[in-house]
């Protein structure tokens, strides 16, 4: 095995281990059974309780249906916008690169927590979740990926590259999704899109710890839903107030570890030779 299919396979081990983890989510969490908190993996396993005894299998659960498809569905959305800006590129049209480069400028200007917070607060209590945060994340994130897009483009030779492959015979679709997208800039597309994977992950923990350390209704998902953030807050009173809860900080740092070798391991499953 190659170290690409190595690679390959191991984003694929971490996805499918993350969704599975998301389908078989409960909606809520077990009843309390007291005699069991705190208790480690080998009283309540897999990966012990918390202070109700509740399992932390169904923290990860439920945190994984919050992050997973926002994240995934932000992957999308910047790597078909710079899919979009490399070909745009190739069509050799200056008003078209005036214009998304003018786009561009004014969405890479914004500072992107600032809106991130505004459009949070904006959003109704009853209709907060992760995705339309995660797809805003995506949208000011795009000028950058879609300006390196244009420029491996450019270093093909734009406009000249697709009309010399015509000249050869091939047809608009060979150009422009295999020798351009497929060969060329698969490279750049997959990893903007592991990158803002990686981004709106920490985004929803950063964003969801706030809340729990405030008490306070979460912004990326419901009250009856427990975030990865949760399992560190959890996790962090074993440090700083010596609660035994070590395992829920082991685990919800375990699962930012799977989602950043998955996006690590699709970077370079898919990088230039």
């Amino acid at each position: 095995m190659t170290r690409r299919q190595l690679s390959g396979a191991l984003a694929a081990l971490v996805l499918a281990g993350l969704l599975g983890l998301a389908f078989t989510a409960p909606e809520h969490l077990s009843d309390a059974a007291r005699e069991l908190a705190f208790k480690g993996p080998g009283v309540v396993p897999p990966f012990g309780a918390d202070q109700l005894g509740r399992p932390l299998l169904q923290y990860a659960q439920q945190g994984a249906s919050v992050v997973v498809g926002p994240a995934i569905a932000a992957a999308a959305f910047v790597a078909v916008l710079s899919i979009a800006g490399g070909l745009l590129r190739c069509v050799g049209d200056q008003r078209v690169d005036a214009g998304i480069q003018a786009l561009g400028e004014v969405l890479g200007a914004l500072p992107r927590m600032v809106v991130i917070l505004v459009a949070a607060m904006l959003i109704p209590s009853g209709s907060r979740g992760l995705l339309p945060l995660a797809l805003l994340w995506a949208l000011l994130a795009a000028p950058g990926a879609m300006d390196e897009a244009a420029a491996v483009a450019e270093r093909l030779g734009g406009a000249r590259f697709v009309e010399a492959l015509r000249a050869h015979g091939f047809s608009w679709s060979r150009v422009f999704l295999y020798h351009i997208v497929l060969l060329n800039l698969r490279p750049v597309v997959v990893r903007q899109a592991s990158e803002v994977l990686l981004q709106v992950t920490f985004l929803e923990l950063g964003l969801s710890y706030l809340a729990v350390q405030d008490n306070q209704s979460s912004f990326t998902h419901s009250d009856s839903l427990k975030s990865w953030a949760d399992l560190l807050y959890m996790g962090y009173t074993s440090i700083g107030l010596g609660m035994p809860t070590g395992h829920a900080l082991v685990l919800g740092l375990g699962l930012v570890a799977m989602v950043t070798l998955m996006a690590k391991m699709t970077t370079s499953m898919v990088k230039a030779r």
